[in-house]
Parts: C-alpha cells; sequence; structure tokens
C-alpha cells in the first residue's frame, strides 16, 4: 500500500456514503456504498482479512480512493447506483445494458393513447410497464394485447375524418378511431381493460367481457357478441399458459440466477393475482467469484432502480446484503409495505426451485446459441486442433462417459459431434454386460472396446474413424482407453480426458495437464461433449433403473412372466399406471383375468 493510499484511509469519515476506487491510470474499477465508510473501506487492507480473489486482485490495483458522503444509507445505495450506471466499472457486478431496457407505455395524457414500445422511463409521463429483457419480449406482448384489445399504436393526430384506415383496421388490431368507428368512452374502455390485463387482473376483464357479451347477446347484437367471445377465449388461452403460479396467491416477484465464470444469468417471474403474467431473462457481468448474497443485491437494486412498478412481495434465491436499507429503498419507492422472503420449504420454495432451473435451462440455451454460431464453431476446432496438437481438424469428436449406483445397473454412453454440432442419430448407448462392482475404468474398456470392435465388423456409422476421442475423466480414464484403442489396432487416434473440477485436459505423454481460459471457444465446445455423454448416459440409466424397479416388483407376484408384464407396461406406461388402474383395467388387458388382476393389485 503506498504512502498517499493510507494516508486517505486515515482521513475517511464514519459517516454513510459512497467510495470510488481507482487505479494507477485514474480510471474508477469499483463503486461501493457504506453505512459507515471509514469501517468499510478499510475492511480491504486489514492485514489478515480474507477477501475472495476477485477482490484481492481488484484491491492490488487501487491507488486511489474518491468517497461522497451522505446523509443516510438510503441516500447512499441511490448514488451508488447512478454513479455505478455512468462509470460501470470494471469490479462492479453489473446488468449488461440496463440503461436501455425496453418498456410498454401507454400515453394516458392523450385523448387517444396507443400504446407502444419505448427506452425513455419519464416520470409523470403516462403509465409504463417493465423493464423487458428485450426488444422480442416486449414487441411479443405488444403483439398478444393488440390481438386481445385492438388499440391504436400510431402517432397520427386523432380527428375521426380520416378517409380511410390503416391495415391494423382491417386485420382486427386496431378499432379505427381515425376513421371515427369508435366512440372515446368505448376506445377508454379497451384501453383500461389493456391496463388491467398488464397489471395481472385478466380474471375481472373476464367477468366484465362476460358481463357485455350477455347484453349484447340479449340486444340481438350477435356480431359484438361473437367479438366479444373471441376476446375472452384469447384472454383464457394466456391464463392458460400462467398455471404455473396457482399455488401463490397475491402478488410477487419471483427472482433466481446461475453463475457461470464470468457472468451470471438471473430470471424474474412476475405472479399477480395467482398467476405468472411474465418473465424476463438479464444477463449480469462481472459475478466472478462474487458471493451469490452480492450478485442478488446487486440484481435485486439495479433492476428495481428502474422498474416501473414494484409488488409488495420479492421472493428470493438468496439473502440479501443490507437487507434493512434495501427493504427501507424499495419500501420508498414503492410508497407501500414490500416484504423481503427467501423461502426455505413450500410452495414458495417450489416455485424459487422453477424459476432457478428456468435459469439454468436459459443460460444453456444461450451457451449452445452462442458456440452454434459458425464462426465461433470454426474457432472453437482450430483452437482445439491448436491447443492439443491434434494432425488435424477435429471434424468427427466422439465423448463417453460412464453412469451407475455403486456399480449397480452401469451404462455407458457414446455421443457424436461433427463439425461442432451435436448428430443425435449416430448416438449410441452400452449396458455395462462383463464388469462388477464400482471399476469406472473397466467399464470404460469394456464400452470402447465394444465400440471399436463394431469398427472392423460393420460397414455402417460405425466404421467411421473419430478425429478425437473425449473420455469424461483425469489420467486414470485416459490410460483405460489408450489400452483399449492399442489393443483394437485401430492405428493412432487421439484421445483426450476432460476432468470436471478445474477443467483440465489430460493429454498422453505430456506430464502437465492443458489448462485453457475459461472463455475459450474450444474449451465450452469440449465442455459441451462431455456434458452432452453425460446427459445421454444418466438418461440411459435412469431408464434401466426405472425398468429394474418395475420388473422386480412384477415378479413378485404369482402368475405374472414377462409376456404378462410387457402387457401391462404397455397399456399403462409404468408402475404407477398400473397401481392406480382398477381391478377390472387390469383383466381387460391381454391374457389377463379377474384373479390374477386381484392379485396384481394386493402385491402392488
Amino acid at each position: 500500500m503506498t504512502n498517499s493510499l493510507l494516508e486517505q484511509l486515515k482521513q475517511l469519515p464514519t459517516a454513510p456514503g459512497v467510495y470510488l476506487m481507482k487505479d494507477a491510470a485514474g480510471n474508477i474499477i469499483y463503486i461501493g456504498k457504506a453505512a459507515n465508510l471509514v469501517k468499510r473501506v478499510r475492511s480491504y487492507f486489514t492485514s489478515g482479512q480474507k477477501l475472495p480473489a476477485k477482490t484481492r486482485r481488484m484491491v492490488n490495483r487501487v491507488r486511489d480512493i474518491e468517497f461522497f458522503v451522505t446523509s443516510s444509507e438510503q441516500e447512499a445505495l441511490i448514488l451508488e447506483l447512478n454513479l455505478i450506471k455512468r462509470h460501470r466499472p470494471l469490479y462492479n457486478v453489473s446488468l449488461k445494458d440496463d440503461k436501455t431496457f425496453p418498456y410498454l407505455k401507454i400515453d394516458t395524457d392523450n385523448d387517444w393513447p396507443r400504446i407502444y414500445v419505448t427506452r425513455r422511463l419519464e416520470q409523470n409521463s403516462g403509465r409504463y410497464f417493465g423493464p423487458f429483457a428485450s426488444a422480442g419480449s416486449v414487441r411479443q406482448t405488444l403483439k398478444v394485447l393488440k390481438e386481445i384489445f385492438p388499440s391504436r399504436s400510431c402517432a397520427k393526430n386523432i380527428t375521426g375524418s380520416a378517409p380511410r384506415p390503416c391495415l391494423q383496421y382491417y386485420i382486427r388490431r386496431c378499432l379505427g378511431p381515425c376513421i371515427g368507428s369508435v366512440s372515446k368512452d368505448e376506445y377508454a374502455e379497451v384501453i383500461r381493460q389493456i391496463v388491467l390485463f398488464l397489471e395481472g387482473k385478466q380474471d375481472k376483464i373476464i367477468r366484465e367481457l362476460d358481463d357485455r357479451m350477455k347484453e349484447a347477446a340479449r340486444a340481438l347484437d350477435f356480431e359484438k357478441a361473437a367479438l366479444i367471445r373471441d376476446r375472452i377465449q384469447a384472454v383464457n388461452q394466456v391464463i392458460e399458459g400462467q398455471r404455473l403460479a396457482t399455488r401463490v396467491r397475491g402478488e410477487q416477484d419471483v427472482i433466481a440466477f446461475v453463475q457461470d465464470r464470468s457472468h451470471a444469468y438471473a430470471q424474474v417471474f412476475f405472479v399477480r393475482s395467482g398467476r405468472l403474467v411474465g418473465r424476463d431473462s438479464f444477463i449480469l457481468d462481472g459475478t466472478s467469484s462474487e458471493e451469490p448474497s452480492r450478485i442478488m443485491t446487486s440484481f435485486v437494486e439495479q433492476f428495481y432502480h428502474s422498474a416501473s412498478g414494484i409488488p409488495p412481495l420479492l421472493l428470493l434465491q438468496h439473502p440479501l446484503e443490507d437487507k434493512a436499507v434495501v427493504g427501507s429503498w424499495l419500501q420508498r419507492k414503492r410508497g407501500g409495505s414490500v416484504r423481503i422472503q427467501i423461502p426455505r420449504r413450500g410452495s414458495r420454495k417450489d416455485l424459487v426451485d422453477i424459476v432457478a432451473e428456468n435459469a439454468r435451462q436459459g443460460l444453456e440455451q444461450l451457451k449452445i446459441k452462442r458456440l452454434a454460431a459458425p464462426k465461433v464453431l470454426k474457432a472453437a476446432l482450430t483452437e482445439i486442433k491448436r491447443e492439443l496438437d491434434l494432425p488435424r481438424l477435429p471434424y468427427r469428436l466422439e465423448g463417453y462417459d460412464i453412469s451407475n449406483i455403486q456399480g449397480e445397473l452401469a451404462v455407458g454412453s457414446m455421443v457424436v459431434f461433427e463439425k461442432g454440432s451435436p448428430v443425435t442419430s449416430r448416438y449410441r448407448r452400452f449396458r455395462i454386460k462383463t464388469v462388477s462392482g464400482t471399476d469406472d475404468y473397466a467399464m470404460l474398456a469394456e464400452v470402447l472396446g465394444r465400440r471399436f470392435k463394431r469398427f472392423r465388423s460393420a460397414a455402417d456409422d460405425w466404421a467411421v474413424l473419430p478425429d478425437l476421442i473425449l473420455v469424461d475423466g483425469g489420467r486414470g480414464q485416459l490410460n483405460a482407453a489408450l489400452s483399449v484403442i492399442d489393443k483394437a489396432g485401430v492405428g493412432p487416434v487421439p484421445v483426450i480426458g476432460l476432468a470436471k473440477e478445474n477443467e483440465e485436459i489430460f493429454i498422453p505423454r505430456r506430464a502437465e495437464p492443458v489448462v485453457l481460459p475459461r472463455s475459450s471457444p474450444g474449451l465450452q465446445l469440449l465442455e459441451r461433449v462431455r456434458d452432452e455423454a453425460h446427459r445421454f448416459a444418466l438418461a440411459y440409466h435412469r431408464g434401466v433403473r426405472s425398468r429394474a424397479v418395475i420388473t422386480s416388483a412384477l415378479d413378485a407376484v404369482p402368475g405374472i412372466g414377462p409376456k404378462r408384464r410387457r402387457a401391462l407396461l404397455k397399456r399403462f406406461g409404468s408402475l404407477s399406471g398400473i397401481r392406480r388402474a382398477s381391478p377390472d383395467e387390469l383383466a381387460a388387458v391381454d391374457n389377463m383375468n379377474p384373479e390374477l388382476a386381484r392379485k396384481v393389485k394386493e402385491y402392488l
């Protein structure tokens, strides 16, 4: 620590405020808030303090510190958010492109309000709904709204005397106020229903529409009644797609995320009136080595800093840092109470888990999409060839994995990637036949031995040699694979092992493993092959285990042999399906009778 920095630490006040850490070039690398500036900032430089690796790297670069004193922690929070948004420091967790989130706006100040997409959030100017994660998600919402509630999206000056309407009128996406085909009161009613819809109050809309439909029918205006009926059906279809959150009442946002090296992928589910009315996904940069509570706190602060509305309940996957400060800030921003919960059990915990799983799946899809770009795939294959010293590009890459429970019901998998993309029609799976006990090396050797035995005898896809073989594991799995290939006599086939813990790549005749950067497209492709082999093996093992449980259960029933067992499974699909079946339904299966049906019910 420099003498100048030491003197700055001595001069820090005990008041709440915001501190800015700068590097030697004067760049702001971190911005933080504190209830007590001197206590918080000095904690970074206290000897013996255990800091995360990312924080240690940041502290080593600090050469200057500036600070702002505020009158309260809440003021410090708001100032911190504004400064992070303006400077986007390297070591802060930050929402990617948060300054340009799109919203839906209804310009209620207009006599003929329109609904449209905007990226500018102006105070006291209409109603805003959002933010949405992307223009695609907000435009899809707008499309659904206009299908259910026709309204204008143009910026015309409405006089009611236009000579002809636009196409939106003819495809029933607008009521045509420009030609005077709708009154102000009727149009205002549609806008009111749009607001209710976006607030998640679809039940109220349906009740009102149903009353209007019946009223139109009583007045013999069947065309109007039919239009309202279609609108009710459209709203019901939206509601049917939102049944996920029916176990949870009230209004809440549910937030969870998954970390992946240098960034995190967060999802927010918006629950209104016991239904899921929408969701959005966000990428957070700079999350490497950050604690989950720090990431969750940064996301909540930045998301609700620009949100147009805050519900009375937030269900979070991880606790917040400075919960009292953030909670008070949210309440002041909402103008009402805001509860923050981290559920540990029950239906709310189930809902958080669903959001977390959606975040995990979303991140996987994002990685796949990024890796599937032709330029990225070419770069990945070129990097693998160069870094692993391969004789040619790995056009055909085969991945292998073993799945078992303490050696029981062991299976193996083979997945095939060509030009960096999976070819599922060429995947193969294996039941382990010659190995007993927990010997993964021997099981892998059996799978590879059977694969290369087929190489010599088959004329189909088995007869194609891979350009690279990847086995899930380290040096032991690699040596087992090399031994089999040498005995098979198929010639030189490159083999590597990819160990999951540190993503080390083990290569023959090289003492130390190869470690590629986490952002490397080559490593990401190898990880995808390894993970796909693991997924395929695990799915097969679950199926084998399930069938074994069913077989052992039915084998205990006197008179039920393989033929009747197959017939029962074909008819009812699973053991639970057989359990739920009535005696009459069981007796109606081929080769069954009432007496056997009674025995099955008794034994199961």
